[in-house]
């Protein structure tokens, strides 16, 4: 049997069953709003047909294992009469070293091409390991990232609702040191606020070259997790970025000196949030807010004593982030002043799909391995008293404090 065909059915299997969990949790989400929507027979039915999918995925996946080992095991054919020597797996190490021979003990490289050989020893249709996506989500903490400033909460649903409550003005309990005093009632909440999200899609495929594939699995390996870590913190902090650009016109407001910015961050946001406050601008405001002097001639952005890569802007970090994601407003440049884990919430379906061919999608025509990622996630606004957007075009260094004369007595002394 054709290995590549087995690998097409075992896929093919497992989306079926990706596919009806989908129409299981969507189920779920309708009859939450509407109990009388699905009879009991449908949801017996989407519960069965759920089991035999992972039947069929599990049996195909065995009879798939079952034929790559016995390809495994097989022995390389002599060499032809008056030509060259059938050319095996073994003979021909460069891909087969991903799955058997250079790195041993490393299920990374162990399990990189898991989907079998053909006659010529190249991958017929390759799957990528979950410790692949583990390491794309360590090399993601290597770029400027705002997914680590908001609120992240995994889901399970493709959509769904939160109840927030909206801030108030909050009183003290009732002094009774009177133990024959009745006890009232306390203030009552605000009404809450629903808060709904529905899960999106972004994918992209990347190409890259069978001649690098070949050359080494390092590289290979390499290439994918920097690429797509990279194109997952950008599509997540647009998205971010997005989110901020909806804040109501109360929070925002335009500060054209240092102090107006302390101002906003000391006066308009809760002090229960200082701790978690950050700043955020791109690179053409960082530019500006580097230069800007105190009274006694030192720059008001700092390293971190920490952390001297970062930067910090009235002992809270500043994040940047470049003008092509973040642009300038008109004439001026952006800065969000506050706590973004209060103010922004990313549902994260954590579903990322990894998956990679050499075969279709034109790739056996161009000789590429296509790579393509798939990510499904939603950025919604949560407290947006917490944050304030206050764009400046300009600040002046701040004006040296004057310098008071002190007087001597007659003596001199």
């Amino acid at each position: 049997m054709d290995l590549n065909k087995l690998h097409d059915a075992w896929l093919e299997a497992g989306q079926k069953v990706t596919d009806l969990q989908e129409k299981r949790n969507q189920m779920a989400v309708e009859l939450n709003d509407s109990p009388e929507k699905y009879s009991d027979e449908d949801l017996t039915k989407i519960a069965d047909s759920i089991d035999k999918a992972k039947k069929t995925r599990d049996f195909a996946k065995g009879a798939y294992d079952d034929a790559l080992a016995t390809a495994k095991l097989a022995k390389p054919g002599k060499p032809a009469t008056g030509g060259q020597k059938n050319v095996t797996p073994k003979d021909k190490p460069k891909f087969i070293n991903i799955v058997k021979g250079a790195l041993k003990g490393d299920p990374k490289f162990l399990n990189l091409m898991s989907s079998g050989l053909d006659a010529n020893g190249n991958g017929v249709g390759l799957t990528i390991p979950e410790d692949v996506q583990t390491a794309i989500n360590t090399l993601k903490q290597t770029f400027t990232s705002l997914e680590p400033l908001v609120t992240v909460e995994g889901v399970s649903a493709p959509s769904g609702s939160r109840v927030i409550e909206p801030r108030q003005s909050v009183t003290p309990f009732a002094n009774l040191d009177d133990e024959t005093a009745q006890i009232g009632n306390n203030d009552e909440p605000a009404a809450f606020k629903p808060l709904t999200y529905k899960i999106h899609r972004y994918a992209g495929i990347s190409s890259i070259t069978n001649t690098l594939m070949n050359d080494s699995d390092a590289n290979l390996l390499a290439y994918l997790e920097n690429w797509i870590a990279k194109k997952d913190v950008i599509t997540r902090n647009s998205e971010i970025l997005k989110a901020l650009a909806k804040l109501p016109t109360t929070q925002k407001t335009t500060v054209d000196s240092f102090d107006a910015i302390k101002d906003i961050y000391n006066k308009e946001l809760d002090p229960l949030i200082w701790n978690e406050s950050a700043f955020i601008t791109n690179q053409s405001g960082f530019a500006v807010l580097d230069k800007v002097k105190d009274n006694n001639g030192q720059y008001v952005i700092q390293p971190n004593p920490l952390n001297p890569s970062q930067k910090m802007l009235a002992g809270k970090t500043i994040t940047v982030i470049a003008d092509a994601f973040l642009p300038n407003d008109g004439n001026s440049f952006p800065l969000y002043i506050g706590a973004l884990k209060e103010a922004v919430r990313l549902f994260d379906l954590q579903q990322m799909s990894l998956l990679a061919t050499n075969i279709g999608a034109g790739s056996f025509e161009s000789d590429l391995t296509k790579i393509r990622a798939i990510d499904r996630f939603d950025v919604e606004l949560w407290d947006t008293e917490s944050v304030i957007y206050a764009p400046f075009t300009g600040l002046a260094d701040l004006t040296p404090a004057a310098k008071t004369s002190g007087t001597t007595s007659s003596t001199g002394k």
